[in-house]
């Protein structure tokens, strides 16, 4: 059987006002990314209101980029949600205007787990497991064939960047670190690493931002929200009781949660929501995440 990836992401409908509602998921795996609406459906019908497949870029992506994106584990909305940001352990980052499916930048990026939009169209990548040594990788849009910036974290998972504090958050197997934008404007663009913490929890999975001072981020034993003014990790006490949570995401203005577990097996899940209480499995979809255990 075929491997395939997942992360879920949220698109509020809104600008964080209370009573909104979280009324879209993005979801991927294989060579596919689709956007559910979440209200629209239920554990017997889940309805798609948009797709787009690794063949639908073959006129703009080279062949091997093809081959690079046909794993697809994480998909995140950046620029306002008119783009998407896709990364593929198998090797490849595209991101993707939502609106007409163009790739905008595209690189070969071995074990890219996850990445984040920084300003001025540079794009940090978390990598897991790479051939050269593990590591955050910094690109720029108009450039991707040149690495900027380089520096080693053991088995990226997360990227995270808070416009708020200015600062890019990223998750590892053991820690968490913030980095600071350095020398921006000029040709040669740093991450300074301004801290790092150890984090509560084994072997990191993924993280979320989910309020203006707040990160979510899991583990194979446990969820944790981290305030970012004091530092402080505590234990985020709706999935105290969940384990192998792979991606969570928590909007605090209405106390929606969504988030993939594993479910029967290591490698299988759904998407489960809380308030209102429902389970979504999405059709077509194998969803798998890799390269959590350290070895």
């Amino acid at each position: 059987m075929k491997r395939l990836f997942i992360l879920t992401c949220l698109i509020l409908s809104g600008c964080g006002t209370a009573g909104e509602k979280l009324h879209e998921i993005i979801a991927c795996g294989d060579d596919k990314v689709i956007i559910i609406d979440a209200k629209a459906s239920d554990e017997e019908s889940v309805t798609i209101v948009w797709e787009w497949k690794t063949s639908d870029a073959a006129s703009q992506l080279p062949e091997e980029y093809q081959e690079y994106m046909n794993t697809i584990d994480d998909c995140k909305p950046v620029n306002n949600n008119t783009q998407l940001l896709l990364t593929a352990s198998s090797g490849g980052v595209v991101l993707l205007d939502r609106a007409t499916k163009n790739c905008l930048f595209y690189a070969h990026v071995p074990n890219a787990h996850s990445a984040d939009l920084l300003p001025g169209g540079r794009i940090a990548v978390a990598l897991s497991i790479h051939p050269a040594g593990n590591r955050i990788e910094l690109y720029d849009i108009r450039k991707p064939e040149q690495v900027l910036f380089r520096d080693s974290l053991y088995s990226g998972h997360g990227a995270v960047w808070v416009a708020e504090r200015n600062l890019f958050y990223a998750l590892g197997y053991d820690e968490l670190r913030a980095y600071s934008l350095k020398d921006w404007d000029t040709p040669a663009p740093k991450l300074a690493l301004e801290k790092k913490w150890p984090i509560p929890v084994e072997s990191g999975h993924d993280l979320s931002l989910v309020s203006g001072n707040g990160l979510l981020l899991s583990g194979h034993e446990g969820v944790y929200s981290f305030d970012m003014s004091t530092g402080k990790f505590t234990p985020f006490e709706p999935l105290q009781s969940t384990n192998d949570v792979k991606s969570v995401n928590y909007n605090d203005k209405t106390a929606e949660l969504i988030y993939t577990k594993a479910e029967e097996s290591w490698w299988t899940y759904h998407i489960y929501f809380k308030n209102p209480d429902k389970t979504l499995t999405i059709p077509n979809i194998k969803l798998y995440k890799v390269r959590t255990i350290k070895n």
